[in-house]
């Protein structure tokens, strides 16, 4: 048992209680803060958003799931309420078509969907409502007023348990939706195996495998296929049995033996209340790694409702044996857990940092998993826009996280880096000259499609950095000078005149006409205006400001920034929530508020920080939505740390800027056991300085050292 296992246990044995009969209970002394509903609500309001929401749209804020997961793990067990919707769900919906076993909240899985019925008709789905549901970390409840069924759902890291309570004993159905996933389904079977089994896949974008066992006898399997795509399968039960009806499923990437094993390795002979403990001690055991007083309840919410989210994803991809299914669609072994892919350009920012000093060993295989894929393909896996996994690799080894092949991941990264036509689009004009053009396009639109030149210069200057810090740690002399010179391209893209980042043709004259007010998808930004790229240089924050002609120019630029009005006709629906300019709805310019920091006046930002915190997280009528989608937990990160009064600015560095905490104490347990304290005596908000153990610390960073050693931090504030 290593040093954090200890810890946590110890933890554990102090939460546990015993208030069933016969049935020891986790007490819910983290997990009763989460509300896993937070997210699944619409924002609606026009002065929060930015504009009013066109007849027909829903915001594309929130996007989470209420259903049952254990952090990163294969299966997450979820209703669902809204094919081709973000999650699956939504809160504002009142009929459930299934329950699904895979999630993110990016419009895609939501795999395996299954649905107990009871006399159905040629209905599929049911009515319910919120008032007879119920969930928690690990655990989903809801009643089917149609079917009058009771649903309990839990799981484990591979597989899900369903528990049905029907009211009529005597028509027992279980549909298996195998045609419907939120990616298109091009292929499904299902088939019966002895008295109790089915066993099949689905096939999307990959195949799904699933094996579930009941715990009553099937009369018969009746299977509708129309082609191959679309149709249904229904499992009837057989009459006799009034117990609850227990489904155990399995899935698997690889195949349906693997499902079977990774069921009854994991499951087995548990009971639903087991298999339930063990979720809720699971998460009991992550959220009690950080532990606050003072604050009020909804900061307590927020907090432990967003570490939560922050572990959702990625997603585990091996079975227990080890097998897993490559980049390449071969079947391989592995002696570590392979996930997928990091949500890379949300994430890198904060999550995977929060990923790596709670769950350390999760981060180390995200990278043994990121360099597989880069072994099989040629390249470190990206994600949507830039280069991040520089970032988040070289962050986690400068972390400490280095017990993976450095060197050879490394050599990938600057591939990445600089190889035409692989992982980074336009690398070659990038490196020619400085910077990636655009076309002179008249007349441009939110959805104009073009190279998001500005953007992704922006991104290639801080991954160049990102990969130049490796090449140090490893005496790469010639690349760290090259990568480094590269790391300044972000200049390039500097408008003097306007005093913004500004799109540039091929023969480098400024895009004409100009308007930073406007968002684009992809033409010079990357879902993004001028405005909110402007402040984007985390590794470089001295030659950012004197870009700007120093600390008195920066400051009234960034003052603008959070003032000049957000024009309302201007539409594009992800860039939204805004403050002035600033969009906290989307990723591109969350490092903004902390940027006065660099100029001395933390106060400043303090004041955005608190606003954004207090007024823009648990909104909307019920308390439930979100100012901006989830993205993988990237959003729920953002005010982990800055709630704690830490935050990773650039995720790169082994340092983090300090805030002022919302909590009077925070208590950090370390992934290796260490104890960090911050406390913030003072009702203040305005930080004035900061100790480290006793002593005064010089800026307003402080070093990684303190989660490898542990200590004391004192934030005084007026």
């Amino acid at each position: 048992m290593n040093t954090q296992t200890k810890s946590l246990f110890g933890i554990l044995m102090l939460t546990l209680c015993f208030s069933m009969p016969g049935k020891a209970q986790t007490k819910a002394v983290y997990t009763k803060y989460v509300n896993t509903l937070i997210g699944t609500a619409p924002l609606t309001d026009p002065k929060i958003l930015g504009y009013k929401l066109p007849d027909g749209w829903r915001s594309w804020a929130g996007l989470t799931f209420p259903g049952s997961s254990l952090p990163n793990a294969m299966v997450q067990l979820s209703p669902m309420t809204e094919y081709g919707s973000g999650a699956g769900y939504e809160y504002e919906d009142s009929v459930i078509l299934g329950f699904t076993h895979t999630n993110k909240g990016h419009w895609n899985l939501c795999n395996i969907p299954i649905l107990p019925l009871s006399k159905p008709g040629s209905k599929f789905g049911s009515v319910f409502s919120h008032e007879k549901e119920n969930s928690a970390p690990g655990f989903y409840q809801v009643y089917l007023d149609d079917y009058q069924v009771n649903v309990s759902l839990t799981s484990t890291l591979r597989s899900g348990f369903h528990k049905y309570e029907y009211k009529d004993n005597k028509s027992r159905q279980i549909l298996f939706d195998l045609a419907r996933a939120n990616n298109k389904v091009s292929d499904w079977n299902i088939e019966q195996v002895g008295n109790n089994v089915v066993q099949g896949y689905q096939q999307t974008g990959e195949k799904v495998y699933f094996y579930a066992k009941l715990n009553t006898e099937i009369e018969k399997l009746a299977k509708k296929e129309q082609g191959g795509k679309s149709g249904f399968a229904i499992v009837h039960l057989k009459d006799g049995n009034s117990a609850p009806v227990e489904l155990e499923i399995g899935l698997s990437f690889v195949s349906v033996d693997n499902a079977k094993q990774n069921l009854e390795k994991e499951i087995g002979d548990k009971t639903f209340d087991i298999v339930r403990n063990e979720a809720t001690q699971r998460w009991e055991n992550l959220l009690s790694s950080v532990q606050v007083k003072g604050g009020t309840e909804k900061q307590k919410q927020m907090l432990y409702s967003c570490l939560y989210r922050s572990f959702l994803w990625p997603a585990l991809r091996s079975d227990v044996n080890g097998e897993y299914t490559d980049a390449k669609k071969n079947v391989v072994k592995a002696d570590f857990d392979y996930y997928t892919e990091p949500s890379l350009w949300d994430t890198y920012r904060n999550k995977d940092v929060l990923l790596g000093l709670i769950s350390p060993q999760v981060t180390l295989d995200v990278i043994k998993s990121m360099k597989d894929v880069g072994d099989k393909t040629g390249f470190i896996p990206t994600f949507f826009h830039g280069d991040h996994g520089a970032s988040s690799i070289a962050g986690a080894y400068l972390r400490g996280i280095d017990n993976f092949d450095v060197k050879g991941t490394y050599q990938i990264l600057l591939k990445n880096a600089n190889v035409d036509k692989g992982a980074r689009p336009h690398i070659k004009e990038y490196i020619e000259k400085g910077y990636i053009s655009d076309p002179d396009i008249a007349n441009p639109e939110v959805e104009t499609k073009a190279k998001a030149g500005v953007s992704k210069t922006l991104e290639y200057a801080y991954d160049d950095y990102s990969v130049a810090q490796l090449a140090k740690s490893l005496g790469d002399t010639a690349n760290y000078r090259i990568l480094m010179a590269r790391s300044k391209n972000y200049k390039n893209m500097f408008d003097p005149q306007t005093r913004f980042m500004r799109g540039r043709l091929e023969n480098g004259e400024w895009i004409k006409p100009f308007n930073p007010q406007y968002p684009y998808y992809e033409y010079m930004y990357r879902e993004a205006n001028a405005w909110q790229v402007s402040f984007f240089a985390p590794h470089d924050m001295k030659g950012l400001i004197k870009l700007y002609g120093g600390a008195q120019g920066f400051e009234s630029k960034l003052d603008s920034l959070f003032t000049v009005p957000w024009n309302p006709s201007y539409i594009a629906r992800n860039v939204e929530t805004m403050i002035g300019q600033y969009c906290h709805g989307n990723q591109p310019d969350h490092e903004a508020p902390f940027s006065y920091h660099f100029i001395g006046k933390p106060e400043k930002s303090q004041k955005i920080l608190d606003n954004i915190l207090n007024n823009l997280y648990g909104i909307g009528d019920e308390g439930l939505a979100l100012c901006g989608m989830d993205d993988a937990g990237e959003m729920s990160a953002w005010y982990v740390f800055s709630a704690l009064g830490f935050y990773p600015f650039s995720a790169t560095d082994a340092e983090y800027l300090v805030t002022a905490p919302l909590f009077d104490e925070v208590t950090w347990r370390t992934s290796n056991g260490k104890l960090i304290k911050i406390s913030k005596p003072g009702k203040g908000r305005g930080l004035t300085s900061i100790k480290v153990n006793g002593k005064e610390n010089k800026g307003y960073f402080i070093s990684h050292d303190l989660f490898k050693n542990g200590g004391m931090v004192e934030i005084l504030t007026k």
